[in-house]
């Protein structure tokens, strides 16, 4: 199943990591816009891949497994790159930290929930929580290329506090969850 398109298109999301970690390393302006469009590129590639596996019946748990871990890696990926670029500076940083921490938390506590056979869908808010923290990366990211043409960077920090906000309620609901199959 590794070969299917939803798996590959996962695949070139978690490859596409160090090119997108390259761009942003001492960031141009071309290597900024590089970056946010192999950033859009693999967040359309995020929607297909799902969209793909259950249209054409290939649901696998190879894919279960990846996807996650493609979104993860990505998103920490830009995360530390902006910070250690100062993109992300001061409090800021807090947002993204929180962002991290819940990731690895959340991740955790769903391989031991897998273990006990339980399984925890992915909340509305779960999903809104996503969408504003690729929101505000991508936005981040494009600052390097747009720098104050556009008002990338406060959208950028307004979409990461969102996010950031969402994603401690949202991990204090798997939290809660998860802690009645602990006992």
């Amino acid at each position: 199943m590794l070969t299917s398109l939803p798996n590959l298109l996962t695949l070139s999301r978690i490859l596409a990591v160090p090119l997108l970690v390259f761009m942003l390393w001492g960031p141009t302006w071309i290597g900024s816009l590089l970056a946010f469009v192999i950033f859009c590129v693999a967040g359309i590639t995020d929607y297909f891949d799902g969209y793909l596996a259950r249209a054409r019946g290939t649901v696998s748990r190879l894919g279960q497994f990846l996807d996650p871990i493609a979104d993860k890696i990505m998103v920490a990926a830009v995360i530390v790159m902006l910070i250690a670029e100062r993109t992300i500076s001061g409090l800021n940083v807090l947002a993204g930290i929180i962002i991290l921490l819940r990731e690895i938390a959340v991740s955790g506590l769903r391989e031991f929930l897998a273990g006990a056979s339980v399984s925890v869908p992915v909340s509305r808010l779960a999903k809104w929580k996503t969408a504003f923290q690729m929101i505000a990366l991508g936005a981040l990211i494009l600052e390097g290329a747009v720098g104050n043409l556009l008002p990338a960077h406060e959208v950028g920090l307004v979409c990461l506090w969102l996010a950031a906000v969402m994603t401690l309620i949202t991990g204090y609901d798997y939290l809660r969850v998860g802690l009645k199959h602990m006992t």
